[in-house]
Order: C-alpha cells, then structure tokens, then sequence
C-alpha cells in the first residue's frame, strides 16, 4: 500500500506540477495551443519518453505516445483526455486522465502487452478560445473541417492560424487521423458533479455520455425612461426574460435526469434608471435520451414564444450545438468492470451529463470511461481536488483492465 501511496501522490503532483503553466499569473487557464502548452507538452513528452514511449505531437498540438506491443498488427488501445482548461481551473480536469494513463505505462516496468497502448494528450476540449470544444480529439476522427479551421478568436486568430503560430503546418492535419483498427478507447476522468462524493464510493463506470443542446435566445422590447413608462405600457425584455428563466428551472426540476442552465444573459442598454429592451441569454439542456432533451428544448422555445407574445415582445433564438447522446460500449464497460471487481472496489454506474473527447472518439471506436470522486463535487474551479486512495483506485483498475483485456 505504500508504494501505492507513493505513485498516488506523484500523479497528484505532477497534475499539480502542469497546474502552473499558465496564460494568467495566480490561476490556471490554458486554451488551446497556448504558450503554457509548450510547457506541458515537454513535461509530458519527457515522462513518456523515460518509460520507452515513442512520442510525436501532431498537426493538431495533441501529444501522442506509443508504448509498442507484441504483436504490431494487434489494434492497439487508446487512452487519453485533454490538457486544456477552462478559465481559473483545477489541477485534474482533463490533465489527470492524461497523467494516469501515462502511470499505466509505466507501471508495466518495460513489459509488453500483446496490444500497444497510445496516450493522447488532446490540445482542446473545453471550447474556450474558438467557442467549439473538441478541436483536438475532433483531428483524430478527421472531423477538424475548413468550416472549423476558419473559425476566430477574439482576437481575429482563426483556429489555422493558431496552428501555424505554435510552429505546426495544418497541411499535415491528415496525418493526424488515426489509422487502421483500433481496440478502443478509455478515459479516466474526474466525475465533475458531487454524485460519488455523496455515495462515498472512489469509482463510477460511465454508461453514457448525455446530449447536449446549446441555444441563444434573444427577447426584445422597447427601452424607454424608466420612472415615466407606466408598468402596463412597458415592453420590458428582461421581465420577460426572467419569467422564462424560472419555467426553464421548473422544467428540469419535473423531468427526470433532466438538466436545464441559463448560465449567461445579456442585458441592454444596462443602465439602472432604463427599461431593459433587450436580453440575450443562453440556454444549455442535457439528457441521456435523446428524444426526451429535445422534447424539452421545443417546450422551453415555445414557452419563450408564449411570454414574448403575452407581454407584447419579439423573440428570436438560434442553436449553437446538438450534440447526440453517447453510449459507452457494453464490452468495454463490462471488462472495466470486472477492472473494477478484481482491484476490489464497489461498482457504480451512471450517466455523465458533462461532454467528453469520449463522446468523439466514439465516432471511430468502441470507448468507455471511468469516473474518479471529485470530493465536494467541484471542478471548473481552483478547488477542484482529488484523493490519492481515488487516484490508487483507478490504478488498479487500470492494470487489471489492460491485463486481461480481450
């Protein structure tokens, strides 16, 4: 248990380690193909390269390391996630699924597994700096398209620009994607959400990755002065905007499994003394069943329609993403599981209801993943922590998942 502890505790501190690097003094926020990711890239390459990884970064900025098998022509595994981070993250979103899959490697001491073992380390998920997640895990899938390549930050940069910028040539992006059969793919990743940390449990075999829907709605009314506009002849957008917010509310509350956000509104002119005549405001639906996620979307737009037609306003809205609902594999999920058994720990399955490269690589292969307890049921945020017991949990369901993986 000692040494278990120890290699706990060093995947804990080389999270910590990669934390560092950074876009802004005093917190964690990298976005992708960043000047801190060169960084990370060279930490990480040095600790694939020590345990006899051949390491290579592609067109895209992911990282990758093949640890070569026995048997060359044996589809090999895939593991990974990403090394992004959302604005003042965490240590472990992304980064740790990274930095386990790399102890895996080395865990092995040397040893050959029938199957190769690739580690990528994705240059995007999080979606931050271009406003589409996905960038790196999309180029391995060959998804990255010119409609997605031509897209700008806010700076005017479109996401080839940034390629040519961190010294990569996008005319390679082919050779990016992956080749040939491939076994899978796993995930570690933390849970994100408080579901395991209230069951006390360190594990949770995702069976599904729920959809999403993301759309913005914009209500508007008449600004106008507002100690002289009588209330019954005021066209106040966000009045109305606020009564939708609440119904959005009442809605996931009913359904089950369910999850509905207005995370960001918009509220002009913005000044205290005018009668707000316009409101942009997001909206963010989730669901493992596809057709219950979008059943609600269409309540939730004519619920919108309805108010903005009662209280003499116009609406208008648009879909940003929808974005099917994933099925982990069943033999991929059964194999973690038994992972799961023979290392001795309780078995849980659940629904992750945040996105993951996962749900792209599905596109191409088989995948599963594996929750870890996010203690506090925070992440996206500097207290986001994990527990070196959690981190030795995962470890031994890794080894026993590759041991015996058919």
């Amino acid at each position: 248990m000692a040494a278990g502890a120890t290699r706990s505790q060093q995947i804990i501190e080389r999270c910590l380690t990669l934390s560092r690097f950074s876009e802004e003094p005093g917190r964690t926020t990298r976005t992708f193909l960043s000047a801190p990711m060169r960084d990370v890239h060279r930490c990480l390459r040095d600790w694939m390269e020590r345990i006899g990884m051949q390491v290579e970064l592609d067109a895209a900025g992911n990282l990758r390391g093949l640890y070569p098998g026995l048997e060359p022509e044996a589809p090999h595994l895939l593991i990974g996630s990403h090394v992004d981070t959302v604005p003042g993250a965490g240590a472990f979103d992304g980064v740790l699924g990274v930095v386990i899959a790399i102890a895996l490697v080395e865990a092995l001491q040397g040893r050959r597994l029938r199957c190769g073992i690739e580690v990528a380390a994705f240059s995007e998920e999080e979606g931050v700096r271009f406003g589409v997640p996905f960038l790196g895990s999309r180029a391995l899938i060959g998804t990255l398209d010119s409609a997605l390549l031509a897209r700008c930050d806010q700076n005017g940069r479109a996401v080839v620009d940034a390629i040519r910028d961190f010294g990569l040539d996008p005319d390679y992006l082919p050779s990016a994607i992956l080749k040939g059969d491939l076994r899978g793919y796993l995930e570690f990743h933390i849970e994100q959400g408080p579901v395991l940390d209230n069951l006390d449990l360190p594990l949770g075999l995702v069976e599904a990755i729920a959809g999403q829907s993301r759309l913005e709605l914009r209500f508007d009314g008449h600004a106008n002065h507002a100690g002289t506009t009588p209330m019954p002849m005021r066209k106040d957008a966000l009045a109305g905007a606020a009564e939708w917010i609440s119904l959005v509310e009442q809605e996931a509350l009913a359904a089950p499994g369910l999850v509905a956000t207005v995370g960001k509104i918009e509220v002009l002119p913005g000044a205290g003394n005018v009668i707000p005549g316009e409101v942009r405001a997001s909206l963010d639906v989730r669901h493992a069943n596809d057709d219950s996620r979008r059943s609600a979307v269409e309540r939730l737009v004519n619920a919108a329609q309805e108010i903005a037609a009662r209280r003499n306003l116009t609406i208008d809205y648009s879909t940003r993403l929808d974005q099917s609902a994933v099925a982990c594999d069943l033999d991929l999920v059964a194999q973690l599981e038994r992972g799961v058994v023979a290392a001795g720990y309780p078995v849980h399955r659940m629904v992750s209801g945040a996105g993951h490269d996962a749900m792209i690589l599905a596109q191409r292969m088989p995948m599963a993943m594996l929750f870890l307890r996010s203690p506090g049921g925070i992440s996206h945020h500097p207290d986001e922590s994990v527990l070196p017991d959690d981190v030795e949990a995962a470890l031994q369901t890794g080894l026993s998942f590759l041991e015996n993986l058919t």
